[in-house]
């Protein structure tokens, strides 16, 4: 369990996606950038086998904003993507309509 202190030090916010490129070194993993409004973001995220490059592009989704950076395979991610999964496959965490980027999401 978390308390709701632990929760308010994440910051999930609202971005774009405007650019997605496949990893050079990884089969299931893309090199997203998006566009948080105020900065655009490099962010590895596993869910090429999900989702086309293309579907992507100009989608709104939800990141965490203040994640540590990671080297993933070689390329640094500056956040991270939400998506939820089931038995069917991944599903990306996107607001129900589009909204300013940047938003926070709480």
């Amino acid at each position: 369990m978390i308390t709701i202190e632990d929760f308010r030090k994440l910051e999930l916010k609202v971005a774009e996606i405007k650019e997605v490129i496949e990893h050079p070194n990884a089969d299931r993993l893309y090199v997203i950038t998006v566009d948080l409004g105020d900065k655009c973001k490099q962010v590895v995220a596993g869910i090429r086998g999900s989702y086309q490059k293309e579907e992507l592009i100009g989608k709104q989704v939800v990141v965490v904003d203040n994640l540590e950076p990671a080297v993933l395979r070689g390329v640094e991610s500056q956040g991270m993507l939400l998506a939820a999964s089931d038995e069917t496959g991944l599903a990306i965490v996107s607001p129900a309509r589009t909204i300013k980027l940047g938003s926070i999401v709480k």
